[in-house]
């Protein structure tokens, strides 16, 4: 029997397979709101076999928003236009939809990656970005404002209202973005904190706001439905945020009722050194789930069935999720299922769709070969 095909309960919600669909920014908002691209992009990769989808990195305020284009739930504007969209996604999969909850900080007010990417100056139609300290992301860009207390505060209600609009629309669970270099990552890594009130300094202080935060979401949220959170398992710098920082910062989110650690890496500064390899951030999840007992997701090149078998068989994480590779083939899983053996979901609009070569079972229904 396959592992990575098999069942997995996180509170109220039982995920059918070990396949998730990684948040994916696709810069197509307008002034946070969704448009008739993330009705497609969603609805496509609904279909794709994975238990479940996570909806983009949404952001909680408009200052939040990596870039203009970026995805919001901080408006009865935005929480309209995804209605919609999730009713469809119900009517024709039984995916679990999960949403990213996000703030960029000092990364925030930047181009679209086809555009360069690059911070936007005011002046150009970009806005003034906060963090935790005035240290901008890099050399000779304007820096952040550090945020005070009022910021705080307003932040952190941002996350609560976002959360009680994901619950409005019926969203199945919720991770709290705390990695790639923004803001919560801000306030984790000591190269983008340079406090020094309660919230900087000591790895205790840095980890105080986004345990806040998380606090604050998972009181929003229904107690039936999960909350996880992204990290940054290390900055790649040294002298940065690192995985013994990360496994203190997991423990502390346990003894809080976290459902998972999707265990990424990197993002705060540009003099990152990562070592990209296939599965390179697995390492990461294994070493999280070892050493705090919590579920973790595994992300980062994964892109084959039998490394993604091996993942889950061997304990290394719970879940894997992917990004690049379910843009490219997304229906991935439905691949990754008729070469481990295990049972995807699809439409019977579909079922006919498979090689003569191949069988797939779908649902409780065999398609192959006559």
């Amino acid at each position: 029997m396959s592992a990575l095909f098999s069942p997995i309960k996180l509170r109220g919600l039982t995920l059918k397979n070990r396949i998730v669909v990684s948040p994916m920014c696709q810069y197509s908002a307008d002034d946070g709101v969704a448009t008739d691209w993330h009705f497609t992009h969603i609805n496509n990769l609904s279909l794709s076999g994975a238990a479940m989808f996570c909806i983009e990195a949404t952001h909680v305020e408009a200052i939040g928003r990596i870039t203009p284009g970026c995805l919001g739930l901080y408006s009865d504007a935005c929480e309209a236009a995804l209605k919609p969209i999730l009713n469809s996604v119900r009517r024709h999969s039984s995916t679990a939809v999960a949403m990213q909850l996000a703030h960029a900080g000092r990364k925030a007010s930047s181009a679209r990656p086809w555009d360069g990417g690059q911070l936007i100056p005011v002046e150009q139609g970009g806005w003034q970005t906060v963090g935790p300290s005035a240290v901008p992301h890099k050399e000779g860009e304007a820096a952040p404002l550090a945020l005070d207390a009022a910021g705080l505060k307003r932040i952190r209600e941002a996350f609560v209202d976002s959360a009680k609009r994901a619950a409005r629309l019926g969203i199945d669970a919720i991770e709290v973005h705390g990695a790639h270099g923004y803001l919560l990552h801000q306030f984790l890594s000591p190269i983008s904190n340079r406090r020094t009130d309660e919230y900087g300094g000591s790895l205790e202080n840095r980890m105080r706001y986004p345990l806040e935060v998380f606090d604050a979401v998972r009181a929003a949220f229904p107690a039936d439905k999960p909350v996880g959170m992204r990290v940054s398992s290390t900055d790649w710098v040294e002298g940065g945020w690192d995985l013994a920082q990360t496994i203190e910062f997991a423990r502390a989110l346990k003894t809080r009722g976290v459902d998972w650690i999707d265990a990424s890496s990197g993002g705060v500064s540009p003099l990152q050194k990562i070592a990209l390899g296939p599965g390179y951030q697995v390492q990461f999840a294994d070493a999280i789930k070892r050493e705090s007992g919590l579920p973790t997701i595994a992300v980062g090149l994964i892109t084959d069935a039998k490394q993604a078998e091996e993942i889950v068989a061997s304990g290394k994480a719970d879940m894997v999720a992917l990004a690049r590779g379910m843009l490219y083939d997304p229906r991935w899983a439905w691949h990754a299922a008729a070469e481990l053996g295990g049972e995807v979901e699809a439409p019977p609009q579909y079922w006919r769709s498979q090689p003569s070569t191949q069988k797939l079972l779908f649902g409780k229904t065999t398609f192959g070969a006559r």
